[in-house]
């Protein structure tokens, strides 16, 4: 039987990129090799796309992918040039220009199936504040946040934001993800440096109120039939769980399936399940929650393309019922070309 190409495309320009490549390097071992060839890209920090390393079987656990650092610029090829036909592409990409539409929109242009969310489920649960604006509409429980646009008065916002939240506050770029860019403000002067770090990633900005709670997530599989996992908890060893904590210091452990009662885990499933179908999901996502001593849910945010390493929540949360980490990326490559052959259907 002929292997069928799976094509990982890492990297890219955000400041997420270092998450992408450790990302890229789990899916490329964890691949079922009698089933699968592997050819890698790596799109540069400028923009460039590079051609790397493919893989006919599982690499040595000492195979390293081409990061800024290791670049050859010999290999640059045009971006089209990734084309190849029958190949799905698995764009392990986070944040802007990989996980907001456009790299989804190349795809598109080029006629090859990818794994992950369409073009606008992609912009728009990029975008945080507009996901906020959607999801209200079918009344899932959010946080209280006010918004901030480059070019506003600053003065009137810092007084919006008094009026209507109390300190401790959390500043975010609205289209950053893994916490880039985030800052918490526990009083006015905290709070304008963190407005001012959050437009540096940003014209966007949403200040959030802080709220005690846990972190709790839901890892989201389907197109037509949505199904989603047992929530699983982050366990912090620090006060934010900021970038650092995440991917640097590894200051976390999960809970997997997270202490939550029944009716809760139902809630958060619910919850997920239609955050998903409303931004119109399809392939995968992440669902993030804050559950309160109370016993309130909040949803944080719908992530289109979560962490892929070995020890990040959505593989783990879907291990935990059952689909290992190589059958999650066969059923992931089989609902790209589910979805691809859809829209090629609706152009008539």
């Amino acid at each position: 039987m002929s292997k069928e190409t799976l094509i990982l495309l890492y990297g890219g320009r955000s400041a997420e990129r270092d998450v992408s490549v450790l990302s890229a390097e789990s899916v490329m071992r964890a691949v079922n090799y009698d089933k699968f060839l592997v050819k890698t890209y790596f799109i540069t920090q400028e923009g460039d796309f590079i051609k790397t390393q493919e893989f006919s079987n599982r690499p040595l656990d000492s195979e390293k992918l081409m990061t800024n650092e290791t670049l050859v610029l010999s290999q640059k090829i045009k971006p089209s040039d990734i084309y190849e036909e029958g190949a799905v592409v698995f764009p392990v990409l986070h944040g802007p220009m990989g996980e907001d539409g456009s790299v989804q929109g190349f795809l598109e242009v080029l006629k090859m199936p990818y794994v992950g969310t369409n073009i606008l489920t992609s912009s728009v649960a990029m975008d945080k504040i507009t996901t906020k604006q959607v999801l209200e509409s079918i009344s899932i429980p959010q946080v209280a946040y006010v918004t901030f646009i480059e070019g506003e008065d600053v003065e009137a916002k810092l007084a919006e934001a008094e009026a209507k939240l109390t300190y401790p506050v959390f500043v975010k770029p609205a289209n950053m993800g893994s916490s880039v860019g985030i800052s918490k403000a526990s009083h006015q002067a905290e709070l304008r440096a963190a407005i001012e770090l959050a437009l540096k990633y940003d014209s966007r900005i949403l200040i959030e109120q802080g709220v005690d709670a846990r972190e709790i997530e839901v890892g989201i599989l389907g197109n037509k039939d949505v199904h989603t996992t047992l929530p699983g908890e982050v366990v912090k060893d620090v006060a934010f769980y900021d970038y650092e904590a995440k991917y640097i210091d590894n200051k976390i452990t999960m809970a997997i399936p997270a202490a939550v009662d029944d009716s809760t885990a139902a809630k958060m499933r619910s919850y997920a399940a239609a955050a998903f179908r409303t931004l119109g999901g399809c392939g995968l996502s992440r669902c993030d929650f804050f559950l309160t001593a109370e016993g309130d849910v909040f949803l944080n945010e719908l992530n289109t393309m979560p962490g892929f390493t070995q020890w990040s929540m959505y593989p783990l949360l879907w291990e935990n019922m059952g689909l290992t980490y190589p059958e999650l990326i066969e059923t992931l490559v089989q609902l790209a070309k589910e979805m691809f052959a859809k829209r090629e259907s609706h152009l008539i």
